[in-house]
């Protein structure tokens, strides 16, 4: 995708850095993307989404936070919002503010979480996207992006790939559908 912001929004490339890939398929040797089933019966009546992997976004800020202060820079950036915080704890304000917070010291350096999506619903990002690059970034974003747990890349729809069935499909689809209707 950073390939297609470059030759698309040439303004932006300077601005966008190099890509650095971690290798984070350990994830898998502590338990994926699915529960157990019986840790998903007692994340369900917790109110936890099935599809919660405990930390996962906190080692992912982690990580990024350490490339980030060896290339000089203190801002990361993450796309959690509101529709996914109840039954994502690692997605919820209060916790990216205090991780920011254990960063920083941990790192003994500041370094600050932005969420710019927060407080959104995925009707107002698709606006958000739409105003920052018209349709030229919103083809972009349903052609190179998807949020869909299965990880689905063979099945396309008018908001982009992925299987159109599990919780975060069709919250990127109604999101889709709520802003066209806008």
């Amino acid at each position: 995708m950073r390939t297609q912001l470059r030759k698309q929004f040439a303004r932006w490339a300077p601005r966008l850095g190099e890509d650095h890939v971690l290798d984070l398929t350990l994830l898998d040797q502590i338990g994926g993307t699915t529960p157990t089933p019986a840790r998903e019966d007692e994340m369900n009546a917790g109110g936890l989404a099935n599809s919660f992997v405990p930390g996962r976004n906190l080692l992912f800020f982690t990580f990024a936070a350490t490339v980030a202060d060896r290339r000089g820079l203190s801002v990361l950036i993450g796309g959690m919002c509101e529709t996914d915080f109840s039954a994502y704890p690692d997605c919820r304000d209060n916790a990216l503010k205090s991780l920011q917070v254990a960063l920083s010291l941990g790192m003994d350096t500041a370094m600050m979480i932005d969420t710019p999506l927060m407080w959104l619903d995925k009707a107002e990002t698709w606006a958000m996207t739409e105003k920052l690059g018209g349709e030229p970034l919103i083809d972009l974003v349903v052609e190179h992006t998807h949020s869909c747990y299965l990880g689905d890349r063979e099945h396309r729809h008018e908001w982009g790939y992925g299987c159109g069935m599990c919780p975060s499909c069709n919250l990127r689809g109604e999101g889709y559908r709520s802003w066209l209707a806008s």
